[in-house]
């Protein structure tokens, strides 16, 4: 590998710092150049809605490296400039203030942005986003004094939210249209064990309801439903999920479907062109499908196995998605995969009501995904263990408490 050959990284997040990293840590000795549009320094997001925003943990926490990291590991770090455009033919990029730079190999982890809440007076002052560390700021210093607070949609930004605001005495209302929480994430079997966690603890749940619109004069003071009711609110928190950013290439002409699009390898149909995090469709070779994660585990791993395929090292990137959450009392781990409805039957073991047990989900007899919560002598390691074993499992094992979580996959 030689020393001249200059390696773009284009979005300075939590994938874009670990393929840096693992560049170097491989080997490369070439140039290293990581653009991002935020004027922080490489950091993680799961602290934006949990430890940082309830205030247990501190700024300097969620930063992937110290300060001095970049410059001791030669990584030029371009905050606050945005890359235009991709010249794939003349291998560069084009940035927002006119400069371009030349790659050998160029790594797109770009991230991606929350969807807008198209309502009328959805641009009122009061309504809050979720997605940078300044927005975690607005948003604790807008629940830190309690109040009323709306939040529109029930997956994992829009519970842990809920849950900060609780934490702050917040009066809170979820509004979310499918029959239960997290409904797509984990089915209507577990999403109803997330409402009664909710519900214990205060927040009013509504299901299988739309917001029609927000109400207010410059300021939002109220959310309407569409069953006619009228929600008082001094804060709403936006939390209907979030899209790819993908335009950057779409522009340079890249296969983009519901992300861009890469192989085993995380690398896209130009074969000097990489993706990862969540961006990245990728084919997981494991559930022999194209997966696109979103969550905190897909950035770290995804990013150091795009830095080692960019070096030419044989990688297969074939790792089940994992995420975490922290809601309350209840500390929760999940790992797998499946398509909305894509599994035929749920295997709990332990106590639901105690918050402490695993939930497993099978297919055909085989479990391709599973979650404990509270349950962290074992963690998550027996789901990973029975995914990738992929042999037929008798659900009445499974639920047997008198079998030890670690041997749950042998025999």
């Amino acid at each position: 590998m030689t020393t001249e050959q200059t390696f773009v990284i284009v979005g300075a997040g939590l994938a874009g710092a670990k393929a840096a990293q693992s560049l170097r840590e491989e080997g490369f000795g070439g140039r290293i150049v990581l653009i991002g549009a935020e004027s922080e320094r490489p950091y993680e997001r799961p602290p934006l809605s949990k430890g940082y925003l309830i205030g247990k943990e501190e700024r300097d926490k969620a930063y992937v490296h110290d300060e001095g990291w970049y410059a001791e590991n030669a990584v030029e770090l371009l905050l606050g400039h945005r890359v235009t455009g991709v010249d794939r033919a003349g291998h560069r990029v084009e940035l927002d203030d006119g400069r371009t730079i030349g790659y050998d190999k160029l790594l797109l982890t770009p991230g991606s942005s929350p969807r807008p809440l198209d309502v009328p007076g959805a641009d009122l002052d009061g309504v809050h986003y979720l997605r940078t560390v300044g927005d975690s700021e607005k948003l604790r210093a807008a629940i830190r004094d309690g109040g009323r607070v709306v939040v529109v949609g029930a997956g994992w930004i829009g519970l842990e939210t809920a849950a900060a605001a609780r934490g702050y005495g917040c009066e809170v209302t979820v509004v979310e249209p499918q029959p239960a929480p997290l409904q797509t994430a984990l089915g209507p079997e577990m999403g109803a064990f997330f409402a009664g966690v909710h519900r214990r603890q205060g927040v009013d749940i509504r299901l299988g309801r739309q917001v029609t619109g927000l109400v207010g004069d410059g300021r939002v003071r109220a959310v309407t439903v569409d069953d006619g009711t009228e929600i008082p609110a001094d804060v709403v928190i936006v939390g209907t999920g979030v899209r790819p950013d993908t335009e950057l290439a779409e522009r340079a002409g890249l296969a983009v479907d519901n992300g861009i699009v890469v192989d085993e390898s995380l690398r896209t149909d130009d074969p000097d062109i990489y993706a990862a995090g969540d961006v990245a469709n990728a084919f997981n070779p494991l559930y022999g499908t194209r997966i696109r994660a979103e969550h905190w585990a897909n950035a770290l791993n995804g990013g150091q196995a795009a830095g080692k395929a960019m070096l030419g090292q044989e990688v297969v990137y074939d790792r089940p998605p994992y995420f975490f959450t922290d809601q309350y009392d209840v500390g929760m781990e999940f790992s797998g995969w499946f398509a909305p409805g894509g599994y035929d039957a749920v295997v709990t073991r332990g106590d639901l009501e105690a918050q402490t047990f695993y939930a497993f989900w099978l297919s055909g007899g085989r479990v391709v995904a599973g979650m404990h919560v509270n349950q962290w002598d074992d963690g998550i390691g027996p789901v990973q263990d029975l995914i990738r074993g992929g042999a037929r499992v008798d659900p009445a094992r499974l639920a047997d408490l008198s079998v030890p979580p670690a041997d749950l996959a042998k025999g």
